[in-house]
C-alpha cells in the first residue's frame, strides 16, 4: 500500500466566513483535502495525534459552536465532474468538492432528468448523499448510483452502491448508523433522458406563469431556480435573507392520526403530502406559522427569514448560541401548539459542554 501523503495542518482557522450562517469559532487543525489521498493523511494525522476529525464541506448545511471545534476540520474539495452520455441517458460523476448546482446545470444541459428539480441548493456535492438532498418531488437517493469514500473503520476507499447506503427522508446510513465513518469522495448518478419533474404546486405554478405546457428539463431548473430566488434559497451576497442554511427543520412525516390530530388543534387541515406505509409529510413552516412565528419574525441577531419561514437567518453580532435558542424556542412552541417535534436539518457541532448543550439536545431528540 502506498504511503498516505502527509497533510499540510494550520492552527486556529476561523470557519465562520466558511459556514453560510457567517457564525461558529475556529479550529483548533485545520486542512484542506483535495484527493481521497488526502483524506486518508489527514485521517492518519487525526488517529496518530489522538484528536477527533470533523469534515467540512461547503458549510452551508453546518451550525459550529462559538468555542469552535477542538479537533482536525477537514475541508473535502476534490474537484471533477465527467459526463458519459448515449441516446437514453448519463452517467455523472462528481467528486465532493464540486459546487451543486453545476452539477445540476450540467446534468440538465444533456437532458438527464431526476436532478431539475434540486437545482440552486448550495454547498458541495458530496454532502448531497448523507442529507439525502431533495426539494420539490425529488431526493439525489432517486439516481445515485454508488458513492466513493473514504471509509475510516477501515482505512481504506470504498464504492458503496445506492442500495448499501440506507437512504430515507433527509437521511443516510452516513448521517446515521455510520455517522463519521464515511468521508464522501465522490457520487456517480444515474440519469434518464426523459420527462421532468413537475409534482409540486409552487414548480407547476412557475411554469404555467410562463405560458411553458410541455415542460423540459431545462424550463424546470429555470422554474425552480425562480421559486428558490423569491424565498431567498439561492445564496446571494446582496441579499442578508441567505445567510441561512436553508430549511432549518425537515418535514415531519406523520401518521394519519397525528395529522387529524394537528388539523384539530390547528382548526384547519395542513397540507399533506402522502408517504409510504400511510403516512404524509406536513410543511414544517405551516407549523411555525401556526404556532405564532411569522416571517421576518426577529430576535436580536437571529431570526426567521422574511421570505421563508423554515429559514433561520443571521445578522451581523450574531453567536451560534443565539441561533439554537432561537431554534430551540421555535420547535418548542410547535411541539406545544401541535404536540409534533421539529427535527434540524443541519449538523450541529461542538456544542457539548456549552451553554446551549440543553438545547442541542432537545433539538436532537436526547431529551422529551
Amino acid at each position: 500500500m502506498a504511503p498516505v501523503p502527509e497533510p499540510s495542518i494550520q492552527s486556529g482557522v476561523p470557519l465562520a466566513a466558511r459556514t453560510s450562517l457567517r457564525v461558529g469559532g475556529p479550529a483548533r487543525w485545520f486542512t484542506v483535502a483535495s484527493s481521497s489521498e488526502d483524506v486518508a493523511g489527514a485521517h492518519a494525522w487525526s488517529r496518530a495525534h489522538g484528536v477527533p476529525m470533523v469534515v467540512l464541506g461547503g458549510g452551508t448545511n453546518a451550525v459550529i459552536a462559538d468555542a469552535g471545534l477542538e479537533a482536525l476540520v477537514v475541508a473535502v474539495q476534490p474537484r471533477g465532474l465527467s459526463v458519459v452520455e448515449d441516446r437514453e441517458a448519463l452517467a455523472v460523476t462528481a467528486a465532493a468538492g464540486e459546487p451543486w448546482d453545476a452539477v445540476v446545470e450540467a446534468s440538465v444541459a444533456r437532458g438527464g432528468a431526476g436532478l431539475e428539480c434540486l437545482s440552486g441548493i448550495p454547498g458541495l456535492t458530496g454532502g448531497t448523499p448523507i442529507q439525502n438532498v431533495g426539494a420539490y418531488g425529488q431526493d439525489v437517493s432517486g439516481v445515485i448510483a454508488d458513492v466513493t469514500a473514504f471509509d475510516t473503520a477501515n482505512g481504506v476507499t470504498v464504492t458503496i452502491p445506492a442500495a448499501e447506503c440506507g437512504f430515507a427522508y433527509r437521511a443516510s446510513r452516513f448521517k446515521g448508523s455510520d455517522a463519521g465513518r464515511f468521508v464522501v469522495c465522490a457520487v456517480r448518478f444515474r440519469l434518464q433522458k426523459g420527462p421532468p419533474t413537475t409534482a409540486y404546486a409552487e414548480v407547476a405554478s412557475a411554469l404555467a406563469r410562463e405560458g411553458v405546457t410541455h415542460p423540459s428539463v431545462a424550463d424546470v431548473r429555470a422554474a425552480v431556480l425562480a421559486v428558490r430566488r423569491r424565498k431567498a434559497m439561492v445564496i446571494d451576497a446582496s441579499d442578508p435573507d441567505t445567510r441561512s442554511v436553508g430549511s432549518f427543520f425537515t418535514n415531519p412525516v406523520l401518521s394519519a392520526g397525528d395529522a387529524e390530530s394537528v388539523a384539530v388543534r390547528a382548526g384547519a387541515a395542513p397540507p399533506v403530502f402522502p408517504q409510504a406505509g400511510g403516512q404524509v409529510k406536513v410543511p414544517a413552516a405551516w407549523l411555525i406559522e401556526r404556532a405564532g412565528y411569522a416571517k421576518g419574525t426577529r430576535e436580536g441577531a437571529v431570526g426567521l427569514s422574511s421570505k421563508h419561514t423554515l429559514a433561520i437567518v443571521t445578522r451581523d453580532g450574531a453567536t451560534a448560541a443565539d441561533v439554537i435558542r432561537f431554534a430551540c424556542r421555535v420547535a418548542q412552541r410547535v411541539e406545544a401548539r401541535f404536540g409534533v417535534r421539529l427535527r434540524p436539518e443541519p449538523v450541529l457541532l461542538g456544542f457539548a459542554g456549552s451553554d446551549v448543550e440543553a438545547d442541542v439536545e432537545y433539538l436532537l431528540g436526547a431529551r422529551n
